[in-house]
């Protein structure tokens, strides 16, 4: 069975809805599947990067604020350094999702940070290889409707509780990110 740790920040929720989603997704598709939650502060729980060493996958999430990660993920980030140095998470899958108020936001930004910090650490990106809904006919609850290829993006209005958003479509869209996910990772870490 493939483990799999999300590692998220959250500022109002929202992306905490969107990091529950992809764990459900992660669990429904038979992971072994952990949250860790990156508190106001920036830290993670005692055990956390111990958690993340055993991970086969690594999926990132953070907010995107001013066209970039959360300062919260930003120090979690900044602090992986140490496992870098080892090659801790070298060859691990490694994938990522964000939310903002706009429907672009910037959201880009924070996924190509995603991508390179995996990079870094010499992991392995995975996308949520998903067509984008762009026709006439498309709606906002539709799957991919924000058509982002590098990773899953998910948009709240900035009023908007986090029991009102993220839409149907986007948690729909997690729900697929996260079976792509295991599918990746049983592929290549066995």
């Amino acid at each position: 069975m493939s483990k799999i740790v999300t590692i998220y920040h959250s500022g109002y929720g929202h992306t905490k809805k969107l990091a529950e989603a992809v764990h459900a997704a992660l669990q429904g598709a038979g992971a072994d599947a952990e949250l860790i939650a990156i508190d106001a502060e920036g830290n993670i729980a005692d055990g956390a990067w111990d958690t993340l060493s055993a991970a086969d996958a690594i999926v990132f999430g953070s907010p995107t604020y001013m066209g970039m990660a959360s300062w919260q993920f930003k120090k979690f980030a900044d602090a992986s350094s140490k496992v870098w140095f080892v090659d801790g998470w070298r060859n691990k899958i490694m994938a990522g999702f964000t939310n903002s108020a706009s429907m672009n936001g910037d959201k880009h930004s924070t996924l190509h940070y995603f991508a390179t910090l995996a990079m870094q650490h010499g992991g392995i990106w995975v996308g949520p290889a998903l067509k984008p809904s762009n026709t006439k006919s498309a709606v906002r609850d539709d799957i991919n409707y924000l058509g982002s290829y590098m990773g899953l993006m998910s948009q709240s209005p900035a009023d908007a509780s986090a029991t009102e958003a993220p839409t149907q479509g986007d948690l729909a869209t997690a729900k697929l990110f996260g079976e792509r996910i295991v599918e990746v990772t049983r592929r290549l870490a066995g």
